[in-house]
């Protein structure tokens, strides 16, 4: 049989490849890169292959699943969607608003359908308990872009097509395709950065990015900050702020700048383990380059001083007058705007959680409070969870403790495709169609892009009977909550028309037709600089000294030297995407990934041996793994990956259950947070490790 051709984005990470999908008639029997795609040129990794896994698994729900004491039976879609929406009224009319809560995972902006919908949802509920994983994630960036450019969007990407030196903080983007920067074919753009010019990457580990980097700098966990903090010290030293670009523009330099100084930054050898004159050494080639970006991600977003970190990379790029500079960083001009009228600048601190009273940042709170919301009683008490598109027990701290807390909950509905560890509490399951049946634009990925960039991805097959579209499900929730709870709802636009709404926003002139005519997507041309002439801050300037961001430096002052003993970071894999792939055949296959990695002075120091079974302990719990022995990463430094601990009883995903590995997050601590944003503190968790 001939096969035929179709295309669309990838919907499995931020590098939204373009794919080649093939068909033998109606079935689908190969994945390849799509080759005429101007952005992602034929790349794809292994997640985009596993889409044929995905759609085949035969542990995928297609139907809605209610639970009856251990069991579960298939129900129809409108008596689910009614139950649901009754149940949530029900307990809101005793308990009132906040007594429900949702949690939105990572796969949420994958999906237009789920981005695009779920804000009607969540005003409709009026609670203050909404979380997601973007607190275990980046909200020390969103938190910094608000402050000092008045919008949690406004982000400047680097331009690493152009740039000539790139100094890369705690990011694998070989391994993670990109992250707050959608970089497909990263790999393939950092080589020939490498050919041109300098990539230097400052990590506890010798990642698959390090590795090719012009230079590796090895540090210790939780400590770029005053590796940041002298390396702006040293650039200072070298000459006045390049800021001519931005006059008129700035508030407060002076007095970032001068609490810079001030920081006593004598010990930062001791502190991070580099050395001072390598530090001077790169501040000189970064001023020096012709065109240079510094950028950081998950290893300097969840850690301890994680905003304080984003901050001081934003004014390394800034006194440099390598901020909104081709070659330098740069915010995207989407064609759907994520910022500017009618989209949410953010906010902080208009409301605090109930128990610990930690502030939320842009309608949400902190998911390190979720289980104490829950388990906690009293007036306000988390009584009924929605969780979209999530697994918190394998990727929010203290995945144990939050299992226990779910345990108790009166009711809790999940939009989700699989029974998995969080799941499997819920007492009704709404499983979304296909994304292949759906029609998909790239609102968020497309607006971090490292070029200007549009695809619109159109559905590949229709839906049965018996499927429903995320948007479908998402909507009909919300429709069922408020004829329960007696509020007015009006069903919202189909996502086609709500994409057409939103690229008539933006100032592309690109359309629905346009989009749906260049099915391999739309290069717009490279970054250009357009920050200062998009700044929302009420000065119409960009604030250089934020008093959160100031009482933050302050404050870390008084931060004592690490004592000593074990960090534990996490790491990556290219065939890993948080938790919820492991039930895919081509992405567990090979060679085991679950392992704890140390130093092999490490692991002769605390009685371990190569390959041997250890126990795993922290102040929240112990796991138990394999240890292997490696100097990729720096003595003092444990590495453990994320997404892993599919052992828990009462999950339905067969192959992952074979996956073996412990969770990081039973070692993680909800206590821990970035200060200023409320950010887990995933990253340089203090850890022992002993004979299993």
């Amino acid at each position: 049989m001939a096969r035929t051709s179709r295309f669309r984005a990838c919907p499995l990470c931020e590098a939204i490849c373009g794919l080649e999908l093939q068909y033998e008639g109606p079935e689908l029997v190969a994945i390849r890169g799509d080759a005429a795609d101007p952005f992602s040129r034929g790349h794809v990794c292994p997640k985009g292959n596993a889409l044929l896994d995905l759609e085949a698994d035969p542990d995928r729900l297609r139907r809605p699943l209610r639970r009856r004491g251990r069991d579960w039976e298939e129900i129809g879609w409108d008596e689910a969607l009614a139950e649901a929406g009754e149940r949530l009224a029900a307990v809101q009319r005793e308990h009132g608003a906040d007594a429900v809560g949702a949690y939105l995972g990572n796969p949420n902006v994958h999906h237009f359908g789920h981005i695009a919908y779920l804000p009607a949802l969540l005003r409709s509920l009026r609670s203050k308990n909404i979380f997601s994983a973007s607190s275990v994630d980046q909200w020390p960036s969103q938190l910094v872009d608000w402050l000092m450019y008045g919008h949690q969007f406004l982000l400047p990407v680097p331009d690493v097509d152009r740039t000539d030196y790139f100094l890369m903080l705690g990011a694998n983007p070989v391994a993670s395709n990109g992250s707050l920067m959608t970089a497909p074919g990263i790999a393939r753009r950092l080589e020939a950065l490498v050919a041109r010019g300098r990539l230097v990457v400052v990590d506890p580990r010798r990642t698959e990015t390090a590795a090719m980097a012009s230079e590796h700098v090895f540090i210790r966990p939780g400590t770029d900050a005053w590796f940041l903090l002298a390396l702006l010290q040293e650039l200072l030293a070298l000459g006045p702020p390049r800021i001519e670009a931005y006059a008129g523009k700035l508030n407060g330099l002076d007095e970032a700048l001068g609490a810079v100084a001030a920081f006593d930054t004598s010990g930062v050898e001791a502190r991070t383990g580099v050395p001072r004159t390598r530090i001077a050494a790169i501040a000189a080639a970064f001023r020096a380059a012709p065109a240079a970006v510094a950028y950081g991600r998950m290893g300097v977003s969840t850690q301890a001083h994680g905003t304080v970190c984003q901050w001081l990379i934003q004014l390394v790029n800034l006194v440099t007058g390598n901020l909104d500079r081709v070659g330098g960083s740069l915010p995207n001009e989407p064609a759907f705007p994520v910022t500017g009228p009618g989209t949410s600048a953010g906010h902080r601190d208009r409301w605090r959680s109930r128990v610990r009273g930690l502030p939320e940042f842009a309608g949400e709170l902190p998911v390190s409070v979720l289980a104490e919301e829950i388990r906690t009683p009293g007036d306000g008490q988390l009584r009924a969870l929605l969780t979209c598109a999530g697994n918190p027990v394998l990727s929010t701290p203290d995945g144990r403790g939050l299992e226990a807390a779910l345990a108790s909950l009166d009711f809790m509905v999940s939009i989700d495709v699989y029974v998995n560890e969080t799941t499997r509490h819920a007492h009704l399951i709404l499983p979304p169609a296909s994304p292949l049946t759906q029609p998909h634009y790239d609102v968020h990925f497309n607006a971090f892009a490292v070029r200007r960039v549009a695809r619109l991805s159109l559905p590949l097959r229709e839906r049965g009977d018996e499927e429903r579209a995320d948007w479908e499900i998402i909507d009909g929730l919300a429709a069922a909550h408020a004829a329960a709870s007696g509020k007015p709802w009006r069903t919202l636009p189909p996502p086609l028309a709500m994409i057409e709404a939103g690229l008539a926003r933006g100032d592309s002139g690109l359309d629905i037709a346009a989009l749906a005519a260049a099915p391999h997507g739309l290069d717009l041309g490279p970054l250009r600089p357009s920050l200062l002439s998009r700044l929302q801050t009420e000065s119409g300037a960009i604030e250089c000294a934020p008093p959160l961001l100031m009482d933050a430096l302050a404050a870390l002052a008084a931060v004592p030297a690490d004592a000593g003993g074990l960090r534990l970071v996490g790491r990556r894999h290219v065939r890993s995407n948080n938790s919820w792939m492991h039930n895919a055949p081509r992405l567990v296959k090979g060679k085991p990934r679950h392992q704890l990695v140390m130093h092999p002075d490490d692991l002769a120091r605390h009685g371990l041996t190569d390959g041997g079974r250890v126990r795993v302990s922290s102040v929240v719990g112990s796991i138990e793994t394999d240890a292997v022995a490696s100097d990729e990463v720096m003595p003092g430094v444990a590495c453990l990956p994320h997404g892993f601990g599919h052992d828990r009883p009462g999950t339905r995903m067969a192959r992952a259950e074979a996956v073996a590995g412990a969770s990081y997050n039973d070692l993680s601590d909800p206590a821990a947070l970035d200060g200023p944003s409320g950010n887990a503190a995933l990253n340089g968790l203090a850890v022992t490790v002993a004979p299993a």
